[in-house]
């Protein structure tokens, strides 16, 4: 049921679905950097909302977005651009799908000078521990990543896509 606010009914609104995606970028500008992960990680051609990391109940796992581009798409995400050449950066996120699917799950981010197999476990752990807060039990934990050696301007970016 939706709430009287100045004049408009809010509705609430609960996503269905969700993809994941990660990706890389290398460009000598940032934001054209940041842009080429996006479209790695086939996030690119939506308006991107950043949101907290909460995964609806009952949210089905797609295998990429599936909206009109152009779209709004809440996501959750972790992002990290360097142009320290030779280092290396990571970004990941981990989704924690409860075993009851009628209860919440969580999202996870991480980014930043690490590895891959570091930002997995980082998100990893970081899941496993939010979903215990809840007294809920982990189903099934999926994460994603990608990871770099800086040149130029390098970006990575994983997210998690909610509609």
């Amino acid at each position: 049921m939706g709430t009287f606010q100045g004049g408009l009914i809010a509705a609430p609104c609960t996503a269905r679905y969700c993809a994941v995606g990660a990706g890389v970028g290398v460009s000598t500008f940032e934001l054209v950097a940041f842009d080429r992960a996006l479209r790695q990680a086939g996030f690119a051609d939506y308006n991107l909302l950043r949101v907290s990391s909460i995964l609806p109940a009952g949210v089905q796992l797609l295998p990429a977005i599936d909206l009109p581009k152009g779209s709004l798409v809440p996501v959750a995400y972790g992002v990290f651009s360097s142009s320290e050449e030779g280092r290396t950066i990571a970004a990941a996120v981990a989704l924690a799908f409860p075993q009851d699917p009628k209860e919440i799950g969580v999202i996870m981010e991480a980014e930043g000078y690490m590895s891959e197999q570091e930002a997995r476990e980082l998100v990893a752990a970081m899941a496993e521990e939010a979903m215990e807060d809840r007294n809920l039990t982990i189903g099934r934990l999926e994460v994603v990543a990608a990871a770099a050696t800086v040149e130029l301007c390098t970006a990575v970016f994983a997210g998690v896509a909610l509609w």
